[in-house]
């Protein structure tokens, strides 16, 4: 009789339900194992069937069989990549055999007894794209599994791998050293994207499915719930790719259409398929090909394969939310929730409650990343670039989120969480400390008033404007508003956007910057070729240049807004004095539209450019004249100067803004403008930190914006410091032939009691 011959006539439901029923006992581990793969080898009528489970050591052990020795169990151990279960663990993918003895990577361990048996089939079990475990069915006459088989145990293989991970099949215990499912303490090095302190429990963004969801009582009405969602995926995608947008194709063509390509991929339909078929719910039959995915495209050498699975992953969490009917911010979160994600967009973090919110680990992104800047918005303590994150990690596990040193705390000891809380009782003390200053003006010991502004584009930081004591905002990322909608916003929402923002800000001066996407910064609804360095590509005001209505309807916006008020328009990433020109060509156009038009203009309207590309600072005697004020987003001037991409981690570290080529050109920035009389500002990341904000005092700058988190640590700064006596160090300091001049500043606050 085939091995296949029960299973092929009745399908793995029967099993999967039979496995369900043994693992639910109440016997000891060990007796709810064998009887596991004794269940499985009865159905699928072999004579060996073995589970190996991944050790912390990387070793795979085996835990359970029926058919082999019992006393090779937790005595047989193999070495990654070693024999046929090492081989299944490193392809992440099944194998076949109806020979196995004379496979090169056949492995003979004589405490097995396995040397009389020919046919061999094992699949991995996999957890985020990780071989967790291998799960072997084995018979004495040589013979091919055919697909039917294969398909079976792969989909045994998840409900295994969900069911042992999820501590469900094996206590914490027994799974203390397996790798499934790690519980030692564990510190993780990554860099910090957002600073702060906080700890409470893990909650994954992508949201395991619980091992009592895997399994289908009804595989019709699953295979039609998949249909149905894979018919709304499909015509949604379909939507945006031929929608029209005030003129513009709808969505990024490149992402949707890498979308609609997987989604009509035979083979990826057809996994899914055979997947329900076989008793799985429609929502572990994603997880279960997605997994399967992962673990494919992660072998892949070529970088660009490799991210093809982070679209190939998005696809497939669109079609999860399709099935699940979610609808943002509706999931439960513990009071004290760590969101652990690959990474995240600004929408994704937005739609989790800010007030249960306390911390954010990622796999990937950079500090200059949407993820970062939103985080510091928010004030959540965020560290990102932890390599393994999510595979080192469950649901509720308890996390300290560093964002002082840049690490991450998995499950740690208590004494480690005593010392974090001691550290956030002492931060605390100086947040009080800061509140105490807020009202307080920024005026330096030698008498210089700073003026002290925040960075804002989100809805909370109105909230914080008045609670951080800034003065005003220096800088309003228009493009948030964007960034976290799914069609571009009309004029309506725009104009009540900025009135909004004016409201909040009473008497305070804002500043907006128009639309600044491109780059790393992609819209979803804006059609945008493929570049091959998009950071130097069509970004900022070359967008609003080259797709003007964009641009016109933006100025018009703000225009309205600011009815009968002072309005500051500020143009990002000038380069040429010619962008400049033509972009204040538009306001002045817009603004004869409303004049004709009988509309009411802003009171004062000042108009000013950002300098960011090093192309100006030869050209600032010719930029300067036109323009009522100008800001340095320290930024992307320091990127393009060193030709380090800021959100690339390999090289965004390998300069440091407190060196000798940076300042000079910020000096000469400063003296330009003293000499036109231009009012200048910093609007960087710079600014929001205590030494480089001491160092741009030193420079001559009176005017910082920084984030919300930074206005507190730099007034504190300001009120310490004595510009007039730093200045006496500055040639020194600027012709230096030292890389960085970071120690020489620090040596010279110390001297000058700064307090940083």
């Amino acid at each position: 009789m085939p091995i296949g011959g029960a299973m092929t006539a009745r399908g793995p439901r029967v099993l999967l339900r039979q496995i369900r029923e043994a693992m639910a006992g109440a016997a000891p581990a060990q007796e709810r194992l064998d009887k596991v793969v004794r269940t499985i080898a009865m159905e699928m009528v072999a004579e060996v069937c073995s589970l190996y489970l991944r050790r912390a050591s990387g070793e795979l052990e085996l835990f359970a069989t029926q058919g082999l020795n019992r006393d090779a169990v937790h005595n047989t151990r193999l070495k990654a990549g070693e024999g046929l279960v090492g081989e299944v663990a490193r392809l992440a993918q099944p194998i076949s055999l109806s020979d196995a003895p004379t496979h090169p990577s056949f492995s003979y361990r004589p405490e097995t007894g396995e040397d009389p048996y020919h046919a061999f089939l094992g699949a991995p079990l996999l957890r985020g794209g990780r071989a967790i475990g291998v799960l072997v069915v084995q018979n004495r006459a040589e013979r091919r599994y055919d697909e039917d088989e294969v398909e079976d145990i792969q989909t045994i293989a998840m409900v295994l791998a969900e069911t042992v991970a999820s501590g469900e099949l094996l206590d914490q215990d027994e799974l203390r050293d397996v790798e499934v499912a790690p519980h030692r303490p564990e510190r993780l090095r990554g860099q910090t994207f957002a600073e702060g302190l906080a700890f409470g429990h893990v909650v994954l963004h992508e949201a395991p499915l619980p091992p009592e969801k895997l399994l289908s009582s009804d595989p019709v009405m699953e295979e039609m719930r998949l249909k149905l969602a894979m018919a709304d995926l499909k015509s949604g995608i379909d939507a945006m790719l031929e929608g029209e947008r005030g003129g513009m194709a709808g969505p990024s063509f490149e992402v949707l259409e890498t979308y609609r390509m997987f989604a009509d991929d035979r083979g990826w339909n057809r996994s899914l398929e055979e997947a329900v078929k076989g008793g799985l719910t429609a929502e572990a039959a994603v997880d279960r090909v997605r997994n399967e995915h992962r673990a494919r495209f992660a072998q892949a050498r070529d970088p660009y394969i490799r991210e093809r699975l982070h679209d190939f992953e998005d696809l497939a969490n669109r079609l999860l939310r399709v099935l699940a009917g979610d609808t943002p911010g509706t999931r439960e979160l513990p009071d004290d929730a760590i969101l652990v994600a690959r990474n995240l967009g600004p929408a994704d973090l937005l739609e989790y409650p800010r007030e249960k919110l306390k911390g954010l680990l990622l796999e990937e992104g950079s500090a200059a990343s949407h993820a970062g800047i939103v985080a510091r918005a928010l004030q959540i303590p965020c560290v990102g670039r932890l390599q393994g994150l999510r595979d080192r990690l469950s649901e509720n596990d308890l996390v300290i989120v560093d964002g002082e040193t840049g690490e991450a705390y998995l499950r740690p000891r208590s004494d480690m969480l005593e010392a974090v809380q001691s550290r956030m009782a002492v931060r605390a003390q100086r947040r009080a400390e800061f509140d105490a200053l807020r009202d307080v003006e920024p005026v330096t010991q030698d008498g210089v008033r700073i003026h002290l502004l925040t960075n804002a584009g989100l809805a909370v930081d109105l909230e914080n404007l008045s609670e951080t004591g800034a003065e005003g905002i220096g800088l309003f990322r228009t493009e948030f508003q964007f960034m976290v909608s799914d069609e571009l916003p009309r004029l309506t929402a725009q104009t009540q956007l900025y009135k909004l923002v004016m409201d909040a800000a009473g008497d305070r001066p804002v500043t907006f910057r128009t639309l600044d996407v491109g780059g790393d910064k992609v819209l979803p609804y804006l059609e945008a070729e493929r570049e091959e360095n998009p950071a130097l590509g069509r970004r900022a005001i070359r967008l609003g240049l080259d797709r003007p209505a964009l641009l016109r309807m933006q100025l018009r916006a703000l225009l309205t807004a600011a009815a009968n008020r002072e309005l500051r328009i500020m143009f990002p990433m000038i380069a040429t004095v010619d962008e400049y020109r033509q972009a204040r060509e538009m306001v002045d156009r817009e603004c004869e539209w409303a004049r004709r038009r009988g509309r009411a203009l802003p009171r004062m309207l000042r108009v000013g450019a950002m300098i960011e590309a090093p192309s100006l600072l030869w050209h600032l005697d010719a930029l300067l004249p036109l323009t009522d004020f100008v800001s340095i987003g320290t930024n992307d001037l320091f990127q393009y100067m060193y030709a380090a991409d800021r959100t690339n981690p390999l090289v965004s570290g390998r300069y440091d803004p407190l060196s000798p080529p940076a300042l000079r050109a910020l000096a000469e920035i400063q003296k330009k403008c003293a000499e036109t009389g231009t009012p200048v500002s910093i609007c960087g990341e710079l600014a929001g930190r205590p030494l480089e904000a001491f160092a741009l005092l030193t420079l001559g700058f009176t005017r910082l914006s920084a984030p919300a988190g930074g206005v507190g640590p730099v007034k504190r700064m300001i009120l310490s410091a004595n510009v007039a006596a730093a200045q006496r160090a500055l040639p020194g300091l600027l012709g230096s032939s030292a890389g960085a001049v970071r120690n020489e500043f620090e040596s010279l606050a110390r001297k000058l009691n700064v307090a940083l």
